[in-house]
């Protein structure tokens, strides 16, 4: 970091007088270009959070033009997150230290050198390498955002910075695929690895000229940075994140269940050191005070139904209903806006209701949502998705921006960055688990209907699948798609000699069509069924994230007006604990 040292100190008054020079704490009254700055912090987030998004549009030419098995597919995506939850903690922490808006800029530099990168490989473990590079500058941008915006902005205004930056994240999900999507018509997969460079420029460019210098105001002892509580950090939720991806998709062999007992001691290692550490790099304490507690966990189990509806969405749209992948970006549009609608939602009710009743609504409509899917089937298209995509927008902007917002509050100013990557850890924990969990149960209960599927079609006089076959359509509906394809060649080749050509590729057709509606039965039966354990999930989460954040206090009973977050000065400091 004495790189990042001498990096700040050139951008506050070295020769090229890019940055302003007197930082945010040293100022007279709030920073005049704040919102011009919350511009540059939420363009930073938009591309960290389309890096993953805008992938999953491009894996098909990315499996066609490296030959990617399905464990390499799979690392193509995780490697971005292994590095990127892993090393929040400490790197907010550092940035907290040393400089929030180099680590920042650093984070920019790093995340679009590796972006360029990966548009240059042409094998599986370079793409993986690049991807995890990303996720190293990933985990320098997240916390800084954050950290910046809540040290920028005063306390009064804070709420609705947190809640267009909020709004910034759920706009994000949707335009990935849109804006791969266009790309992939005319270019290849490494496209959507150079959307990334051109923002990360103007990040940079802006962070110089329109963000303000930030770091902790602490000295000598106090500013020390705890860096065995930082590794061991690193370690547990390195290998948590590990465990979660490897276990469910490729069986519980040595490797996750190394991993397992990895994060597992490491869990208890880390809040032991931190106990008795006097500058822990993240006080457990704070998990006993409910506002803390309750946000935290509302994030996580919110994005673990978010990411997991987004994961079958995405495939049902593209493998059953046949959207191309811009079809699909657009369609996934209307979350966006109703997102934004939330937000303002959410900035009316919480200052008037508090932060537990519009968390608690939030995520209740969430469930609704999710809820809704499990009525999916063969049958259903485009229109069937639209309202359970509004609703879903609708709930991540009513609840995700009142426990930003109480999470940030519940740390000092000298710890923000600490406070932006205890947030964004449990939104990349959440969105983890979600595709593990919820993606497992979808593998299973398609490869279950399937077979089932497979069975019925031969007694009715339809194809009988091989069993390599029949093994090889389970693995996935993209794979099941392509074996339709095959045996409708198979048939018309065999039946060829005896027909005709032209009479043998309709009974190929046939056969493949009838392959093909079982396919696509399977998948919308497993979406059903998923959606009711990500239902069942939410809405216990929901309950129980209503127990644990404190009632809205009696207006007078605070000591201080009650900050957005619904959380007064008086109710914080007099630490509501579980």
């Amino acid at each position: 970091m004495h790189n990042g040292v001498q990096l700040e100190k050139m951008w506050k008054g070295g020769p090229m007088g890019l940055a302003m020079s007197t930082p945010v704490d040293e100022m007279d009254g709030p920073y005049k270009k704040r919102w011009a700055a919350l511009v540059v912090l939420c363009l930073s987030l938009l591309i960290i959070v389309m890096a993953n998004t805008s992938l999953t549009v491009a894996a098909p030419d990315m499996v066609k033009d490296l030959g990617l098995g399905s464990s390499d597919l799979q690392w193509v995506i995780d490697a971005y997150t292994v590095p990127y939850a892993a090393l929040m903690l400490i790197l907010g922490a550092v940035g907290d230290k040393y400089s929030r808006r180099g680590a920042l800029v650093l984070g920019l530099f790093v995340f679009g050198a590796a972006s360029v990168a990966g548009s240059l490989v042409d094998s599986s473990a370079g793409v993986i390498t690049a991807r995890a590079v990303m996720g190293v500058g990933a985990a320098m941008i997240m916390p800084a955002t954050l950290s910046l915006l809540a040290a920028t902005f005063p306390r009064e205004e804070r709420a609705k910075a947190i809640t267009i930056w909020t709004a910034t994240a759920g706009l994000a999900i949707a335009v990935g695929p849109l804006v791969a999507g266009a790309l992939l018509e005319d270019h290849g997969w490494s496209s959507t690895f150079l959307i990334n460079v051109p923002i990360a420029v103007l990040g940079i460019i802006g962070a110089l000229l329109l963000v303000p210098p930030s770091k902790a105001g602490r000295t000598g002892d106090d500013a020390k940075i705890d860096y065995i509580g930082g590794l061991l950090s690193v370690l547990w939720v390195g290998s948590l994140i590990y465990m979660i991806i490897e276990g469910p998709h490729f069986g519980w062999g040595t490797g996750p269940i190394v991993a397992a007992v990895l994060a597992g001691a490491g869990l208890i290692a880390f809040v032991l050191w931190e106990l008795r550490h006097p500058r822990p790099v993240l006080d457990v304490r704070r998990f006993a005070q409910r506002a803390f507690a309750g946000s935290t966990l509302a994030v996580a189990l919110f994005f673990l139904a978010v990411f997991g509806a987004f994961y079958y969405l995405t495939q049902y749209l593209q493998f059953v209903l046949g959207y191309s992948p811009l079809d699909t970006g657009i369609r996934m549009l209307p979350l966006a806006g109703t997102v934004f609608v939330g937000g303002a939602l959410t900035a009316l009710l919480t200052p008037k209701v508090g932060m537990k009743a519009t968390v608690a609504l939030g995520m209740t409509v969430g469930t609704v949502a999710i809820a809704l899917l499990t009525r999916v089937d063969a049958n259903s298209t485009y229109d069937d998705f639209l309202l359970p995509l509004m609703i879903l927008g609708l709930a991540i902007g009513l609840s995700l921006s009142p426990c930003t917002n109480a999470i940030m509050g519940s740390f000092p100013e000298d710890q923000l960055g600490v406070g932006g990557a205890v947030n964004s850890t449990s939104i990349e924990m959440g969105g983890s688990l979600g595709i593990a969990i919820l993606g497992t149960v979808l593998a299973n209960s398609y490869s279950d209907n399937l077979s089932d599927a497979a069975r019925k079609v031969a007694a009715g006089g339809g194809p009988k699948l091989p069993a390599d076959a029949l093994s090889t359509a389970q693995d996935s509906v993209g794979a099941g798609l392509a074996v339709a394809k095959e045996v409708g060649k198979q048939v018309a080749a065999g039946a060829a000699p005896k027909v005709g050509q032209e009479k043998a590729a309709a009974m190929g057709a046939q056969q493949a069509q009838t392959v093909v509606e079982a396919v696509h039965k399977a998948f919308a039966d497993a979406v059903a069924h998923t959606s009711v354990i990500g239902a069942v999930v939410l809405g216990a989460g929901t309950v129980l994230v209503a127990f644990l954040l404190p009632r809205r206090p009696k207006p007078e009973a605070a000591e201080a007006p009650a900050e957005a977050g619904g959380e007064p000065e008086a109710a914080k400091k007099s630490g509501e604990r579980v």
